[in-house]
């Protein structure tokens, strides 16, 4: 009912690493939603289909075309980050620091979302009377690349909207934090 029936805004938050995953949530939300979020490794597919740099990022390529699609047939509703943690590994990483912009630098991955695009995301939450919210905003099992999921978790315990937390990495992130119980829904 909630995404049927949203009470406005609505905004979706999508996260995790593939778009091929979320291809049909994305279509359907695009069209129900006030706003959809992207954050995770599917931000990866999105920028590269831009021609955005993202390093040795994950990426679908075989995506690229269904990426440039959805950003074209967003009417700006698609949000992506606008910066990244990026790590020269995806373990045993020597090296962590924050992009500048969007482009995600060589030799280094996206493994979560940045400081502005942190605060972009609760830019866009604010006011939301609908949050539905699947996927981590990138590797969150790691403490030095959860910041992104966590902020997003925090922003939907402080947030008096509706709040519907679905998938594994989600619901894990939000009962691990702490902030289960103030959330609307988990399944």
């Amino acid at each position: 009912n909630a995404v049927e029936n949203p009470v406005r805004p609505f905004v979706a938050i999508l996260g995790g690493s593939k778009v091929s995953d979320k291809i049909g949530v994305i279509e359907n939300l695009l069209e129900k939603a006030d706003k959809v979020l992207i954050g995770g490794g599917m931000t990866y597919t999105f920028y590269k289909a831009q021609g955005i740099e993202i390093g040795n990022s994950l990426v679908e390529e075989d995506k690229l075309d269904v990426a440039k699609a959805l950003l074209e047939k967003s009417n700006g509703k698609l949000i992506l980050p606008v910066d990244s943690k990026e790590a020269n590994a995806f373990a045993d990483y020597t090296e962590v620091k924050d992009t500048e912009g969007e482009a995600v630098d060589p030799g280094f991955l996206g493994l979560d979302i940045g400081p502005k695009s942190i605060a972009k995301f609760d830019q866009e939450l604010t006011g939301a009377k609908t949050v539905v919210w699947n996927g981590p905003m990138g590797v969150f099992e790691n403490p030095t690349l959860a910041k992104g999921t966590i902020a997003v978790a925090k922003a939907l315990a402080e947030t008096d909207a509706t709040t519907i937390i679905g998938g594994g990495d989600s619901a894990a992130a939000v009962n691990q934090l702490g902030f289960a119980d103030k959330m609307s829904h988990i399944s």
